[in-house]
């Protein structure tokens, strides 16, 4: 998918994007949402995304094919386990397929550490992780060439991971960095799930969900001189109705309140900020249109200058919001780990339809 060329950007003079949240296996349902904005021909000049929703990012941005949608769904296809045995009810695969994930690994995205040799091997409680991603690495490079990624003409890319040492972001960002598979695993090392961290330019990085699942935040402020029209998949449920009946039900349903989409609160603020910019510029053109003495003229050259460089550097405002919500039948804890055939071809089939019905609710054309 391109972006939008320059002209039709000053013509509209907003940017389209797209903000993918990590989710382990949830991330299918990314694969299907995109599937469904491809299909419709929305166009994106900006992809931010975070943990698996970097994953996806970069295999759309970075694709070796111009089809990054067909790319998209064979990478999830690849890295889907066939072990888990076709036919299990629904209510007990996930648990099976979890389970299975959690003992062997998956060969293309994590290994355990148990079932390597190292210095360490017999004492696991100085041990700094449990699974190794390296394997993702490797089926990255199959997907994603890199230097794709630094095409003008692929929309840019946005990857999030949080420093270990003092707690602060570490963005990447295609239009100032190289992004390399280094960058795109920074951001998926979760350590709630045992997940290492990674090495990269002198920081130890991990999960970029750690400070924030949905990165419009941190895209709106790499990006902030154009309005923003923008599309947010959201993994993790905002409500549920039933009331948590056991302890692993409250735990599922708390990562889901601390995951869910929060960004309602920068949607509200950047058009309060607009506003306030807008009520500057009208106190600005009265007084610039008035008589000022020598001295007055002094101060309103300094607070002119302070005013173009607020307007210009932060007067985008987040023009509107297309939420694809996914919605869930039963409440698992490790539904993030269940990366059974039957559920990542389902998590896409769900992705492919809510995508397309959020478009038609917000008047794009459906074909």
């Amino acid at each position: 998918m391109q972006s939008l060329s320059s002209r039709e950007k000053n013509e509209l003079n907003f940017e389209t994007v797209l903000v993918l949240q990590g989710g382990g296996s949830l991330g299918a349902y990314e694969c299907g949402v995109y599937k469904a904005l491809h299909k419709h021909g929305v166009k994106f000049d900006i992809i931010a995304g975070t943990s698996i929703g970097a994953v996806n990012a970069s295999i759309i941005v970075g694709s070796r094919s111009d089809e990054p949608a067909i790319a998209l769904e064979e990478f999830w296809l690849d890295i889907a386990e066939g072990i888990t045995p076709p036919g299990l009810p629904d209510q007990i695969r996930p648990y099976f397929a979890a389970t299975n994930s959690a003992i062997f690994g998956n060969p293309k995205v994590f290994f355990p550490k148990w079932f390597y040799p190292s210095a360490d091997y017999f004492a696991p409680y100085l041990w700094q992780y449990f699974y190794d991603i390296s394997p993702l690495k490797n089926t990255l490079e199959q997907y994603v060439d890199f230097e794709n990624i630094r095409n003008p003409r692929r929309p840019r890319l946005i990857v999030t991971s949080t420093d270990v040492q003092n707690a602060k972001p570490s963005i990447f960002d295609s239009k100032y960095d190289r992004i390399e598979a280094d960058n795109v695993l920074a951001s998926a090392g979760y350590p709630f799930y045992g997940i290492s961290w990674t090495l990269k330019n002198g920081k130890y990085l991990w999960d970029g969900t750690l400070l924030s699942n949905t990165p419009l935040r941190e895209l709106i402020n790499a990006s902030p001189k154009l309005d923003k029209k923008a599309f947010v998949v959201d993994l993790f449920p905002k409500t549920q109705t039933e009331i948590p009946n056991n302890m692993f039900e409250v735990w599922h349903r708390a990562r889901d309140i601390m995951y869910a989409d929060k960004t309602e609160h920068s949607v509200h603020m950047s058009r309060i900020v607009t506003r306030y910019l807008k009520l500057i510029r009208e106190m600005h053109e009265i007084l610039k249109s008035g008589t000022l003495d020598e001295k007055s003229k002094e101060k309103f050259a300094k607070v002119e200058q302070e005013y173009h460089k607020l307007a210009s550097e932060r007067g985008a405002v987040i023009d509107q919001v297309v939420k694809i919500q996914r919605h869930e039948h039963q409440h698992f804890l490790f539904e993030d780990a269940d990366f059974s055939i039957a559920t990542i071809k389902e998590l896409i089939s769900m992705g492919e339809n809510d995508a397309s019905e959020a478009l038609a609710k917000n008047g794009h054309a459906i074909s």
